[in-house]
């Protein structure tokens, strides 16, 4: 394979700086990423050297000219790793790729791991069992352990090999090491007839330790969706116009500031800039939050990723390709979710002390026993049971089982995870911050003034709502959810109307119906109310809109004070609206008008205080905070973007579930902590009897057996036992989440 110009990646900034990104090949375990980064630190010249994990991404930034790439390139080889140019189809496809390899070494693992520990219960429960039957039984389980073994565990078995060949420990050398003697250990003494053989061990440790690197990888890769998210909110084409007027269609690589492009009702803006000509209503709600259409015209800034709904726009264009608002989100993100990476896990933080250990007991045993005249057999026998009796399989279950078990609980909760270290995050959260528009509101606006019209202006105002696509119309509409549609006529821009028993009914702006005074009236007191109205003859109504505290925030806010929790609340929405909602529930502390980027700047500065934030947003323009903060949640209803971006989602219209969410993660922290001081424990006891000798092969598999039954059996503690909660919290979280996920779900698929 010819090398690749990989000078050819380096992208350069205006000020002079140069970055350059790539993949990685050979991270195993977060630990990786402070490895990497250490290693690339003293390199003369370079700025930054930056490792997404999550997606396997290396980013190296740099001004100096004396930094030389071909360099950081041979230090990352001799560490073990490979630098290959990223690309994000090619990424994915290798993601697949990977994704059904691991599945298909787990089914291989499962597969043996039960008919062998079949095969071993025959051994240990024969009694009397005969000799010629007891070698048959080790013969069968060696002809399914090994080629078993062999392929299942190349994923440890590979990184094993890369590390040692680099000098460097990990995980997966004890966990190969141990596979590997546990199973070179039963060949031997299924050789010599001797009573016990342990292919039941070696198999059952291959088929846990897959389940749990499976799920991790698969909740990986559902984060990496976001990239290709962003990419369907930009449009890769636009129209551009010359100096005499001609339209031509360019990729977007192709405009450049000062150009003047001509967007379409039904397009969406491909550039930033300043309205030329024409007027429309934009929705910018996944840029900005703001649910409200705005009203622009002739001056006004307008955002790439904005929906043109009315007229035809001449934008003059000031930010383009790679420079735009949207542009800006996707760095933010890809910043953040950089940053959040770097977090350890405590499974993570406790095995870089782990593996070392392991190896120095072994092989101190061994040599003991060796100067103590043992032979080489009785010396390896015992040097192996030290190994399996330090097997890191009680390790390995302290977390992921608790993780299970605490996962289960919270999907019955109306909750589904999206990261497999979310748990641990959620449960060191100290401060929660809320965007308002559609997470403490409602996704939708409401008709707030239902009870004060006639049942029948109503019933009529709806059947002509399910006409027209205006998001104020599906609120009316919203009234009476299987209203038939009226065969009716729409005026652009102004309403719907049809004839009802021979007399026509409008639906749509004050104007269009005749009711501007009653409008102007009600519009004065109330400045964020929107306002339909209706005219049948002599009925008339006007619908008052706007959006709506979800139905349990008030009371799931004080829950969350209840149990300490500092709370704010920052918006993309306008400073009075903001206001109003904060003060609706009892909150001081709040911000409105912020950009993505202001959302992410305040986040840092909670960090810097020593705050550990969980961020709870549904809007494009939350996800980089959503990834920035510590830890982060969205409604079911949020954009595809922020869900990826967020470690957790809740289903159903209500936020009890964040309250059942922080409860259960607090308590699945606490059992993840008695489990991994169980393995502690059972190791300070086992081992010193295993290296004294005192343990035949036999027991220690039995020991290791029992430690792990014993971590499960605690981990199933986490979903037990109720969660304190209001009796009025809890069953609306229980009893209402997953029956309105179903319901909502599809409204938000049918809005899309």
């Amino acid at each position: 394979m010819a090398p690749f110009d990989y000078d050819s990646l380096v992208t350069h900034s205006e000020d002079g700086a140069r970055r350059f990104e790539a993949a990685v090949e050979g991270m195993t375990c977060a630990a990786c990423i402070g490895e990497i980064e250490a290693g690339l630190r003293d390199l003369p010249g370079l700025d930054h050297a930056r490792v997404n994990y999550t997606n396997r991404r290396l980013a190296l930034e740099w001004r100096d000219d004396a930094f030389d790439l071909a360099s950081a390139f041979e230090r990352l080889r001799l560490m073990g790793y490979t630098v290959r140019p990223f690309e994000l189809a090619e990424s994915e496809r290798e993601e697949i790729e990977t994704s059904r390899f691991l599945l298909r070494c787990l089914a291989i693992a499962g597969f043996a791991a039960m008919n062998i520990m079949l095969l071993s219960v025959g051994v240990w429960v024969g009694g009397d069992i005969d000799p010629s039957t007891r070698d048959l039984f080790h013969g069968v389980s060696a002809l399914i352990a090994l080629p078993a073994a062999a392929f299942a565990g190349k994923p440890f078995f590979k990184s094993a090999f890369t590390a040692l060949r680099a000098g460097r420990l990990n995980m997966d050398v004890p966990i190969s090491l141990g596979v590997l003697l546990a199973l070179a250990m039963s060949v031997y003494e299924t050789l010599t007839h001797a009573e016990h053989a342990y292919f039941d061990s070696a198999t059952m440790l291959l088929a846990f330790l897959l389940l749990g690197r499976f799920l991790d990888h698969a909740m990986r890769r559902k984060t990496r969706a976001v990239a290709a998210n962003l990419a369907a909110l930009r449009a890769p084409l636009a129209c551009r116009l010359s100096s005499d007027g001609a339209e031509t269609v360019v990729p977007l690589v192709k405009i450049a500031p000062g150009d003047i492009v001509r967007v379409r009702p039904g397009e969406r803006l491909p550039v930033d800039g300043v309205v030329a000509t024409g007027a429309s209503q934009l929705d910018e709600s996944l840029v900005t939050g703001e649910t409200k259409r705005r009203a622009v015209a002739c001056g006004d800034q307008v955002y790439a990723g904005s929906m043109n709904y009315d007229g035809a726009l001449t934008i003059r264009v000031e930010a383009a390709n790679g420079a735009t608002l949207l542009d800006d989100i996707e760095r933010l993100l890809e910043k953040a979710t950089n940053a959040r990476s770097r977090y350890m896990r405590l499974a993570d933080r406790v095995s870089r002390l782990y593996a070392p250990m392991v190896h120095l007991a072994a092989l101190s045993t061994a040599l003991f026993w060796l100067w103590r005249g043992a032979s080489l057999h009785d010396a390896l026998i015992t040097a192996i049971c030290v190994l399996i009796i330090t097997c890191p399989c009680a390790l390995a279950l302290a977390v992921p089982a608790v993780q299970v078990v605490a996962s289960g609980a919270l999907f019955r909760a109306g909750v589904l995870l999206n990261s497999t270290d979310a748990i641990e995050r959620l449960a060191e959260a100290d401060t929660i911050v809320f965007d308002k528009t559609g997470t403490l509101t409602s996704p939708e606006p409401r008709v707030v003034n239902a009870s004060g019209i006639d049942a029948g202006v109503i019933d009529l105002a709806a059947r002509l709502a399910r006409a027209s696509r205006h998001p104020l119309a599906r609120a009316v509409a919203q009234e009476r959810p299987r209203a038939e549609p009226l065969e009716a006529r729409e005026a652009h821009g102004q309403g719907v109307c049809a004839m009802v028993e021979g007399v026509e009914a409008r639906l749509g702006s004050p104007a269009f119906c005749g009711l501007e005074d009653e409008a102007a009236r009600l519009g004065a007191l109330e400045d964020d109310l929107s306002l339909v109205a209706f005219r049948h003859g002599e009925r008339r109504a006007l619908f008052q809109i706007r959006q709506v505290l979800r139905s349990d925030a008030v009371e799931t806010i004080a829950a969350l004070q209840a149990r300490g929790f500092v709370i704010e609340i920052l918006s993309g929405d306008r400073i009075e609206a903001v206001e109003k909602i904060a003060r609706a529930l009892g909150l001081s502390a709040w911000s409105g008008g912020l950009k993505p980027a202001h959302k992410v700047a305040r986040l840092e500065a909670l960090r810097a205080e020593g705050r550990r934030v969980l961020m709870i947003g549904d809007g494009l323009n939350d996800a980089p905070a959503l990834a920035a903060a510590y830890v982060s949640i969205s409604p079911i209803d949020a954009t595809q973007i922020t869900q990826a971006a967020a470690d957790a989602v809740f289903l159903g219209e209500r936020l009890a579930p964040i309250v059942l969410t922080l409860d259960l993660a607090r308590k699945a922290r606490a059992r993840m902590r008695e489990n991994l001081a169980l393995s502690v424990i059972y190791n300070l006891f086992a081992v010193p009897l295993a290296m004294a000798g005192w343990l035949t092969p036999l027991i220690a598999a039995a020991a290791m057996s029992g430690s792990s039954i014993l971590v499960t059996l605690n981990a199933l503690r986490a979903g037990a036992s109720p969660l304190h909660l209001s009796p009025a919290l809890r069953e609306r979280a229980q009893l209402v989440a997953l029956a309105d996920s179903s319901g909502q779900k599809t409204r938000m698929e049918a809005a899309r």
